[in-house]
């Protein structure tokens, strides 16, 4: 099952070698002429025509279940931003947009993505392809297109999907759900929450490892759709209302992915957490001593590990990430800002990085990146590769990799206290803010604990 930070990775590996290299090709061919359309007289392609893209866009990825829509907007010299998708309260930038009056190269480099489209100067429509670097060094890829000014995300007239919707039983979506997704490897139970207004929607999926972003669309006529796309992530959700009140339908990942889902809806004022299984209660430790042992390389080659002198006595805090992994990028901010405010009472942290291709110098690369786009200054360290068995099997000390990231809080004697599955991000909102202050209560309770004397036998407790 498909969840965040969890099955991505490997879904996005069943690329087939032969669009792999259709797409090698495509993609070369472009960039070619962007290298040599471009560059002549050494006037960068952004000076001398990105701004003609200037403005807002209905963007369109071509997915498997129909269109999968979302705001482009191009602004053209605003610094780290020149472009963003804007889905619900989210703006994700591109890094760079460059144009030479006929094809236009968007990049979102913190994630090996990038969309290559070409102008049509009569109809003044954008169109080509998004390509995403995936697990494995494959490559996932959709059809672009986009048409300039504002206009509904999704079309009014539904498609044939919308067929067997009961529009009498569901008068709005609003509120909280309780979600089932199923697909060939089983199913997973998830949680909605949804916000109505006139036809639209926002809103986004807490599952027990992560959440689906933030999501927007509209309900009509018994029909929901839902959608997102932020350079990594590409959703479509459709579901239909049936005759009881409740929803079923269909969830679309990139190009590969498809899975089935129903939702219930939550009496008023429940918990919508209940029945999601506890993040710190998905993955124990198994050493005996309460340890985590591990010995990696950071970004310049020096390998680090918990028993060095940097950590001795101090509390730890290790994530487990990717620098592809958007619940990562939700997570890096908070570690930062943990830093820069514990670091003076006794606070270290260290990444693991596990990242898609296991080139290193590709790897070093991407997560250098990351690094600088969060502003860590903390050791990172290259662990191995996505695929969270291969994970797994380098962290014995724990009984699986189950989501990235994961998060270990380790005590001043060098015992693990608590370890969290998942993260739930900013889109979950009240979820995302009661998560954060849990997280800050763990620590600063380890902080407040004092360090064992030189020689003395390490204390500490077995994570619960």
């Amino acid at each position: 099952m498909l969840l965040p930070g969890m099955q991505t990775a490997e879904v996005e590996g069943m690329e087939h070698e032969t669009g792999r290299g259709r797409l090698r090709v495509a993609a070369a061919a472009a960039l070619a002429v962007f290298a040599g359309g471009c560059g002549a007289g050494g006037a960068g392609p952004e000076a001398r025509g990105a701004g003609d893209l200037a403005g807002t866009w209905r963007a369109v990825l071509a997915s498997p279940g129909g269109e999968l829509p979302f705001t482009l907007e191009v602004r053209p010299g605003q610094p780290g931003a020149p472009a963003v998708a804007r889905n619900g309260g989210e703006e994700a930038p591109f890094t760079s947009v460059e144009f030479d009056g006929e094809r236009a190269l968007l990049r979102i480099d913190g994630y090996d993505a990038q969309i290559v489209a070409t102008l049509d100067p009569e109809s003044g429509r954008l169109q080509g392809e998004w390509t995403r670097t995936a697990a494995s060094g494959a490559v996932s890829r959709l059809p672009f297109a986009a048409t300039r000014g504002a206009a509904p995300r999704f079309d009014p007239e539904l498609p044939q999907g919308a067929a067997g919707a009961d529009p009498g039983s569901l008068t709005t979506v609003a509120g909280a759900w309780a979600v089932v997704f199923r697909d060939a490897e089983g199913e997973e139970p998830a949680r909605a929450q949804f916000h109505q207004s006139g036809h639209g929607v926002t809103g986004t999926f807490l599952t027990p490892t992560g959440d689906y972003r933030y999501l927007e669309g509209d309900y009509r006529q018994g029909f929901l759709r839902l959608s997102t796309f932020d350079g990594s992530h590409a959703f479509l959700f459709h579901a239909r209302a049936r005759p009881d009140g409740t929803l079923a339908g269909d969830f679309w990942s990139r190009d590969t992915y498809h899975a089935t889902w129903t939702a219930t809806p939550l009496p008023p004022g429940g918990d919508d957490t209940d029945g999601l299984p506890d993040p710190f209660g998905v993955v124990h430790l198994t050493s005996e001593d309460g340890r985590l042992r591990f010995r990696f390389p950071d970004l310049d080659g020096n390998l680090v590990s918990l028993e060095d002198d940097r950590f001795r006595g101090k509390v730890v805090v290790v994530t487990l990430f990717g620098s592809w992994c958007p619940n990562c990028n939700d997570e890096a901010p908070l570690l930062a800002d943990w830093h820069r405010r514990f670091g003076p009472e006794g606070l270290e942290l260290v990444g693991l990085a596990f990242e898609f291709t296991g080139d290193a110098a590709r790897d070093r690369r991407f997560v250098r990146k990351f690094a600088q786009r969060h502003g860590l200054s903390f050791p990172l360290l290259l662990a191995g590769v996505s695929d969270k068995a291969s994970a797994s099997a380098s962290l014995p000390d724990l009984s699986r990799v189950a989501a990235y990231p994961t998060t270990l809080f380790v005590d001043r004697s060098g015992k693990v206290r608590r370890i969290q599955s998942g993260f739930a991000g900013p889109a979950t909102g009240a979820r995302h803010q009661e998560l954060v202050a849990e997280m800050e209560s763990i620590l600063r309770e380890l902080l407040a604990e004092t360090a064992p004397a030189a020689g003395a036998v390490p204390g500490g407790q077995q994570p619960g």
